[in-house]
């Protein structure tokens, strides 16, 4: 054998010693590839799990809507009546908050297939069960309906505070029992922004 053919020889058996190298490392580190039905499968069950809902959900859900229905019912004649700007000013900022969450929640139990409070499609709902300060919602407008100035001011403040208590005790509950992590949340921002309206209701209250 040539001193040719030996170098030959060489360099080709290197050659498939490389190749083979390369082989090994391509084919046994890299992770095999998830099937597309695989990763869609896993998809929709985290889709679903995001979406769970239990009971106390659609019960928070329900009762929320027409308390905030009752709240928007008081706001809306306390920026039509209030003798104060800063009570005209608060009940604006509520009735904008409300509305949507109205609307939002509405929604939630429409995804979820559950039936909206009695009335709610028409805008006219059966506040039975509200309490504040011993009034139910129809007591409490007519209350408000017979005053003027600074004496509706200070109704209206007062009922209001108790109104927002009772929604707090509701988001409270929520919080403890519930599912959905988008009804979690507005029951948290409920809790906080009413409470946060409470003091200073209060403090308008002691500057009437």
């Amino acid at each position: 054998m040539t001193s040719t053919t030996r170098r030959r020889l060489a360099a080709t058996t290197a050659a498939l010693a490389l190749a083979a190298t390369l082989t090994a490392c391509s084919t046994g580190d890299e992770p095999t590839p998830e099937p597309p039905a695989a990763q869609e499968s896993s998809s929709s069950e985290e889709a679903e799990a995001a979406t769970e809902h239990n009971a106390a959900d659609v019960e928070f859900t329900q009762m929320m809507i027409v308390h905030h229905q009752g709240a928007l019912e008081m706001a809306e004649l306390a920026v039509e009546r209030a003798s104060t700007e800063e009570v005209r000013t608060l009940a604006e900022r509520i009735a904008a908050a409300q509305g949507p969450e109205i609307e939002l929640m509405s929604g939630w139990l429409q995804t979820w297939d559950e039936e909206l409070p009695a009335g709610a499609e028409h805008g006219g709902m059966d506040h039975g069960g509200m309490d504040m300060d011993g009034m139910d919602q129809e007591e409490a407008m007519t209350s408000l309906a017979g005053l003027e100035g600074v004496e509706f001011d200070r109704k209206f403040l007062e009922l209001m505070v108790a109104h927002h208590r009772g929604a707090i005790e509701m988001a409270q509950t929520q919080i403890g029992e519930g599912a959905d992590s988008d009804a979690l949340a507005l029951a948290r921002t409920i809790r906080d922004d009413q409470n946060t309206e409470i003091t200073e209701m209060e403090n308008l209250l002691r500057s009437l």
